[in-house]
């Protein structure tokens, strides 16, 4: 009828999903017990959760987001993308909008197929030489340091 014609739409428009995202946000942040100290964030999950929020504000997933930044503790200022790249020893790509997790992605995976091609295995690693560039498609072209 009428109720499952508006859950459809509410349901392709993403709006369900949002509700359904900051609901469990919500209730994980009632779940947590405010009398207990957390520990200090690593600064290695730092990074990560970085690197993860980047692919989410990429692709959407804000649902997803919300959930991750109340449960990580993030902060809420995303990291300098200057600054991740200096960590991660990249150099920063000239396409600000693609997430770093591709080119990562791209970087490890063309490197399995050359040692594959190579007659290495995919254990073994290679030296890349200085400005070695990736494309991951489409179109999209990550620049990295060796």
């Amino acid at each position: 009828g009428i109720n499952a014609e508006y859950g459809e739409t509410l349901e392709n428009g993403g709006v369900l999903n949002d509700l359904r995202g900051r609901i469990r946000a919500e209730i994980f942040r009632a779940l947590e017990d405010p009398s207990l100290e957390r520990p200090k964030l690593p600064s290695e999950n730092l990074l990560i959760n970085e690197l993860i929020r980047e692919y989410l504000t990429f692709n959407n997933y804000h649902h997803t987001l919300s959930v991750l930044m109340q449960e990580s503790r993030q902060p809420h200022q995303p990291l300098d993308r200057d600054f991740l790249c200096s960590e991660l020893h990249m150099k920063t790509p000239s396409q600000p909008d693609v997430p770093l997790l591709y080119g990562m992605v791209s970087h490890f995976t063309d490197q399995h197929t050359r040692n594959t091609h190579h007659g290495g295995s995919a254990e073994e690693s290679t030296e890349e030489e200085e400005g070695d560039v990736k494309t991951l498609q489409p179109s999209i072209t990550i620049v990295h340091k060796a």
